[in-house]
This record gives C-alpha cells, sequence and structure tokens, in this order.
C-alpha cells in the first residue's frame, strides 16, 4: 500500500514537467549549443581535413580536459553510477568510479606515445595498419571502433530519450530526434572543434548541476545523516568499499570493460591527435580528476534513494538506472528537476557528438579510398610541407571532398544509432547497464593487442588477426549468455577468457628477431 501511494506521489512530480516544458528546454539548449558552435568554432580553416578532424593539432590543455572530462562522463557515468551506489552501497560506487578514472590517466602515456610514432595520425586503426602493414588486420580494427561509436550515439539517445520521455510524458521517439538533429548540426559546422567547444560549455554546466542540486537534495532529505542511512544500498549490506562479493561480480568486468572502453574508443585517439603535444599529459589528468568528481557527487543520491524512510520508488517498468531522476524528482521543486534535466543532458551530448565526429574521422582515414598522389599531397598539406599550384587546387579540392565525407558519416552513424536505441527499448528485460558492459566487452578484444602495438616490436599481424577474431567469436557470446542467464562466474570468467587470449595469441604468434 505504502509503495503504490508513493509511486502515485513521485508520478504525480513528473506531471508537473509538462511535454511542453520538455519541448522548450530541448529546443533552447539545441539553439544554444549550435549558437556558442558558430559564434566560436565557425572559421574556414575548419573546411580542412586536419581543421575539421583534429582541430590543427593545437588544442589548449584547459580545452583538452574539459572536454576528455565531458565525453567521458556519458550516460553510464551519470545512470549507472548512481544505480550502482543505490544497489551496491559504497563497493558499488567505488568499484565503478575507480576504474573510470584509471582508463583516462592510462592516456598519460598512451597519447604522447603515439604522437611520437604516428605525429599526423587521425585514428587508431590507422596506427594499426601502419604498425603492422596488414589490411587484414586494419579491417578487422575497423569493426570494434566503428560499433564502439555506434554504441555510444545509441546509448546517449537512448539514455537522453528515456530521461526526458519520463519527467515529461514526451514519446520518446520525438526526443531522441531532436537530439540527434541538434548534434548534427552543429557537428556538421566545424567537427571536432564543435565538440571541443560545447564540451567546455557543457562541462561547466554538468558542475552548476551537481554543485546545486546535490547539496539542496540532502537538505531536503533531512542532511548528511540520511545519506550515511543509505551507504549498504538498498539491501544495507554494502557498506565495505573492497566487499569481495561486489568486487568479483561487478569490479573486475567494469575494471576490464571501462579500461577497454577507453583505449578502444576512438574518441580518446582522436583527441590524442588534437591536443597540442605538450599539453596532453596535463589535459589527461586534470580531465580524469575532473571527470571523478561527477559520479562520486551523483552516488548520493543512489544513496538517499536507498534510504527506506526516504520513501523513494519507481513506477512500475521503469528501468532502475532511472533512480537518480526519482530522487530529485521526489525531494525537490520543478525547477531543481529542471536543471538537473539540463546538467544531464549536457553530458549525454558532450559524448553524442564526440561520438559523432570520432565515427567520421574513422570513415574518411580509413574507409575512403585515395589515390597515391592524393595520398602524398594530403601527408604534404599534413607536415606543412610546400605544394605546387597544381597540388594545392588538388589539395583544396581534397579538403573539401575530406569534409563532406565527413559529414556524410556523421549523418550516418547518428541514423544507425538511433535505430539500434529504439531497439533496445523493445527489448524486455535490457537496460543501460547491459548495453555498456556489451560494447565494453566487445572493445575488450582489442585492447591488450593495441598497447603491445604501442610498446613492443615483436608483434605480428598474425597473432593480433587470431587473437581478436577467437575473442570475439568465443569470448562475446559467453559474455552475452551469462548475462542473459544472469551468472557472474560466466560473465567474469567471459571478461578473463577475452583478454588471456588475445594476449595469449599476440605473445605465441611473434616475428622473428
Amino acid at each position: 500500500m505504502l509503495e503504490a501511494v508513493n509511486s502515485q506521489i513521485f508520478m504525480t512530480t513528473l506531471l508537473n514537467l509538462a511535454p511542453s516544458q520538455g519541448y522548450l528546454l530541448l529546443i533552447v539548449y539545441g539553439i544554444l549549443m549550435i549558437f556558442i558552435t558558430y559564434f566560436f568554432a565557425r572559421w574556414k580553416k575548419y573546411r580542412s581535413i586536419q581543421g575539421f578532424l583534429v582541430a590543427e593539432r593545437n588544442v589548449k590543455w584547459w580545452l583538452g580536459a574539459a572536454s576528455i572530462a565531458a565525453s567521458w562522463i556519458w550516460a553510464p557515468a551519470l545512470f549507472v553510477s548512481v544505480q550502482m551506489a543505490y544497489q551496491k552501497g559504497l563497493a558499488g560506487i567505488f568499484w565503478f568510479t575507480f576504474p573510470n578514472i584509471i582508463a583516462l590517466l592510462i592516456f598519460i602515456w598512451l597519447a604522447p606515445k603515439i604522437r611520437d610514432k604516428l605525429p599526423f595520425g587521425y585514428t587508431l586503426p590507422q596506427w594499426i595498419k601502419f604498425r603492422l602493414q596488414s589490411e587484414k588486420v586494419h579491417k578487422m580494427y575497423l569493426f570494434p571502433y566503428f560499433f564502439y561509436q555506434l554504441m555510444a550515439v545509441a546509448v546517449q539517445l537512448f539514455a537522453g530519450g528515456s530521461l526526458v520521455s519520463f519527467l515529461t510524458g514526451i514519446p520518446l521517439i520525438n526526443v531522441m530526434i531532436i537530439m540527434a538533429v541538434t548534434v548534427l548540426i552543429y557537428a556538421f559546422i566545424s567537427g571536432l572543434e564543435s565538440s571541443f567547444v560545447t564540451d567546455f560549455i557543457q562541462f561547466i554546466l554538468i558542475i552548476v548541476g551537481v554543485v546545486v542540486v546535490v547539496p539542496w537534495a540532502i537538505y531536503a532529505a533531512g542532511g548528511w545523516s540520511t545519506v550515511v542511512a543509505g551507504f549498504g544500498g538498498v539491501t544495507g549490506q554494502f557498506k565495505n568499499i573492497f566487499d569481495p562479493s561486489v568486487a568479483f561480480s561487478f569490479g573486475i568486468v567494469t575494471a576490464i570493460g571501462l579500461i577497454s572502453g577507453a583505449i578502444s574508443d576512438q574518441q580518446y585517439w582522436q583527441r590524442a591527435f588534437a591536443i597540442k603535444k605538450s599539453n596532453l599529459v596535463p589535459s589527461f589528468i586534470f580531465g580524469a580528476i575532473m571527470f571523478g568528481i561527477v559520479p562520486v557527487a551523483l552516488s548520493v543520491l543512489g544513496f538517499l534513494a536507498a534510504n527506506g524512510n526516504l520513501g523513494i520508488v519507481l513506477p512500475v517498468g521503469t528501468d532502475v538506472s532511472m533512480i537518480g531522476v526519482a530522487t530529485v524528482s521526489r525531494l525537490l521543486p520543478l525547477s531543481a528537476v529542471a536543471l538537473f534535466v539540463v546538467m544531464l543532458l549536457s553530458a549525454l551530448y558532450s559524448t553524442l557528438d564526440s561520438g559523432v565526429v570520432a565515427a567520421s574521422a574513422l570513415y574518411v582515414t580509413d574507409v575512403v579510398k585515395y589515390s597515391d598522389r592524393e595520398k602524398e599531397i594530403l601527408r604534404k598539406i599534413d607536415e606543412g610541407e610546400n605544394l605546387t599550384s597544381e597540388e594545392e587546387v588538388i589539395g583544396k579540392t581534397l579538403d573539401n571532398k575530406g569534409v563532406r565525407n565527413s559529414r556524410k558519416a556523421m549523418f550516418g552513424i547518428t541514423v544507425l544509432g538511433l535505430l539500434v536505441a529504439l531497439a533496445v527499448t523493445y527489448i524486455p528485460g535490457f537496460g543501460l547497464k547491459h548495453l555498456w558492459w556489451i560494447f565494453n566487452t566487445v572493445a575488450a578484444c582489442v585492447v591488450v593487442p593495441t598497447i603491445l602495438s604501442l610498446y613492443w616490436s615483436r608483434l605480428d599481424a598474425r597473432g593480433v588477426f587470431w587473437g581478436v577474431l577467437v575473442s570475439f567469436v568465443v569470448g562475446v557470446p559467453l559474455f552475452v549468455y551469462g548475462n542473459i542467464i544472469d551468472r557472474p562466474v560466466w560473465i567474469v570468467g567471459a571478461s578473463l577468457f577475452i583478454i588471456a587470449v588475445s594476449t595469449g595469441f599476440c605473445l605465441l604468434m611473434t616475428k622473428k628477431r
């Protein structure tokens, strides 16, 4: 009876944010991002391939750090972090946040390394092709890298659409279409530079939302003691940060998935090529720290929801990842709910546009074919060599063609992501957490060969090919099956199998000395 009453109260709160208000919020937010991009990043230089895809390799450290943090604050950081605090208490939020920070810090070594080895590069698969001299391995690498961007787009549309639809009653498809169109418009203006500029503004909005909403929720709930009461999660049994059951069932899979995800995400390799080389280390250090603030702060909402005395419940059929939104809606007035939505949309948009731009870099660099002469002219442009008058004409044509192809790829990945997001809504019992785990598991198939390609001279294309192939064909289905039957042993075992197999083949099939 109490649950029914609470659910009714909660739904009444949701209805206060009318569909008209939701549409207004989405449209105003979209216009703001488009205006910011047009005003700050519409310059002529971004009509070149180098400008459009890597912002002329001269991004400042503070802009890079904000972009790295904002791009990594995506749907899982916003929703799964709160969900884990709610379900698994202190142990859940620790095993979510710590691997996330480590995943970004790894790039303080990887980013300078790849800039040394491929100073005028654009993508990680491009490096793999150059390093291993294998078309077969290059094509194999493109699958997880494109798949990761597809899932990044789909997850942001799914989470953002669900959020606004959940709070306003706007049809899910309408919300996702508005988000997709908005991102395409400002990404079309200047490519990666648009992502850097909007990421900076979006990160500010995220921090403002956290600083206002979280303390306000604590106050409204009755003070810090109400947060402490939820430290054990909704069952009360997970107050120990290093709880072995959480470490095994969630921690290992999360750590492998997050670290693999970052290393197998073109978004961060693209930033490694775009940020000024001397700024790479401070950008990734501060980006990791700035990121960590957000899930830790938002975990408070999960702890409040876990406090049974507050009576926070989700309507029947609502995904548990929405528990943070439920907490804010239950405790705070409409103005706070609107600010919270703006904060969440900022984080989702920042990753959505990054995924769209990253996919365009993969397409232009690794899929579009160029003649030998065109490749030579593009190399001269990248390296700043003088061109003949004829080469300048060809170079301008190639730049125009590259920007057009980038925009085609942006449109294509967005439409596919929208279709995947719609499909997910029709799969019973399939939530954001499962989608997140699956694409991180696909990413895990290539993480070891990627690191070895930068540091180990004896890495051979044969070992990479067979290691990735077996990991994907055997490991990923085992992981999916483990999630279907909900067996932690299968899930963890599949994750470890993928890492072990990809490593084993690379070590067994090596180049001769």
